[in-house]
C-alpha cells in the first residue's frame, strides 16, 4: 500500500487540506502530514523535497495560499508526483494568486493542480496514482465512483 505526504504552508491551510487527509484515510492509505513553508522554513522544505522518495512516500500533496510556492519548489526537488492545492488564504486575491502560482510551472517541473480549495480531489488523484500499481486501492476508487453514481441516481429519483 502506498504512502502520501500532505504538506501545507501554514496551519491555517489545515481546514482545506483536511479533506485530502480524510478521503485518503477512507481509502486506507497511509498519510503523513506536516507544515512546511517555502518562505519561512526553506531549509526544511529543501530537506523534505530531497528526501521524500527515500522515506517511502509515493505521492506528495502540497497546499499553499498567496504566493503558493510550496508545490512548485518541492516538485523541483523530488522525483515524486506532486499535486498542488491552491488555498484561498486571508491575504489572497480571490485565490487567483494561489491558482496561478501553482498552475503556471516552467517546463520540466510539473505540478498537477486541482481547483481552489480542492483538497478532496487532490486526495482522490493521489489514490488514483497509487491505484495504478495497487489493485486494492483501485477497487476502493471504483467503489467510491459507484457511490457517486448512486447518489446522483437517488437525487434524480427524488425530483
Amino acid at each position: 500500500m502506498g504512502k502520501v505526504a500532505i504538506i501545507m504552508g501554514s496551519k491555517s491551510d489545515l481546514p482545506v487540506m483536511q479533506e485530502a487527509i480524510d478521503i485518503l484515510k477512507d481509502f486506507k492509505i497511509e498519510v503523513e502530514v506536516d507544515i512546511i513553508s517555502a518562505h519561512r522554513t526553506p531549509e526544511l522544505m529543501m530537506e523534505f523535497g530531497k528526501q521524500a522518495h527515500h522515506k517511502g512516500i509515493d505521492v506528495i500533496i502540497a497546499g499553499a495560499g498567496g504566493a503558493a510556492h510550496l508545490p512548485g519548489m518541492v516538485a523541483s526537488l523530488t522525483p515524486l508526483p506532486v499535486i498542488g492545492v491552491p488555498v484561498k488564504s486571508s491575504n489572497s486575491i480571490d485565490g487567483w494568486d494561489s491558482i496561478l502560482s501553482i498552475l503556471q510551472m516552467p517546463r520540466g517541473v510539473p505540478v498537477a493542480t486541482v481547483a481552489l480549495n480542492g483538497a478532496k480531489n487532490a486526495g482522490i488523484l493521489a489514490a488514483q496514482i497509487l491505484g495504478v500499481k495497487d489493485q486494492s486501492i483501485q477497487e476502493k476508487i471504483l467503489n467510491y465512483m459507484n457511490e457517486l453514481t448512486v447518489k446522483v441516481q437517488k437525487m434524480r429519483e427524488d425530483l
